[in-house]
């Protein structure tokens, strides 16, 4: 984890460069297909969903959380990226929902830039890399 400066003109940047984003996308999806079919089961794409532990925390600190509204929760999540409704998400849909997620982040979060703490290799903090290397160019 590393603590970065992060505002919507990142994210923004990141999702419009193409071939940056889907580098990542196509990277994730790959990490999370754990059984190389293409498809990302419920099962796969629950890890990554508890992974970011965003329902298990405030600020930073556990929380108790029932377990039928977490699983609630990610069921609903998890029929976000399911855009066909058929159980499974495929690439296509893994990147349509995590662009459209990122942009309704960056909508959210305005001009002025924030401290975060990031994952080392989470979409946000390669964002924030992507930025930092075209400054340097």
């Amino acid at each position: 984890m590393s603590v970065e400066v992060l505002d919507s003109a990142t994210i923004v940047s990141f999702v419009e460069d193409e071939e940056a984003f889907n580098v990542s996308i196509r990277n994730r999806f790959a990490h999370l297909d754990s059984n190389h079919d293409g498809l990302l089961s419920y099962a796969e794409l629950l890890k990554e969903l508890q992974s970011l532990r965003v329902f298990e925390t405030h600020f930073g600190i556990d929380v108790k959380t029932d377990p039928n509204e977490l699983a609630h929760v990610y069921q609903s999540l998890f029929l976000q990226f399911d855009h066909d409704s058929n159980g499974t998400v495929d690439l296509e849909e893994f990147k349509s929902e995590t662009k459209r997620m990122m942009l309704a982040m960056a909508n959210g979060m305005g001009f002025l830039p924030v401290q975060m703490v990031l994952e080392e290799d989470s979409f946000l903090k390669i964002a924030v890399e992507h930025e930092s290397a075209k400054l340097a160019a």
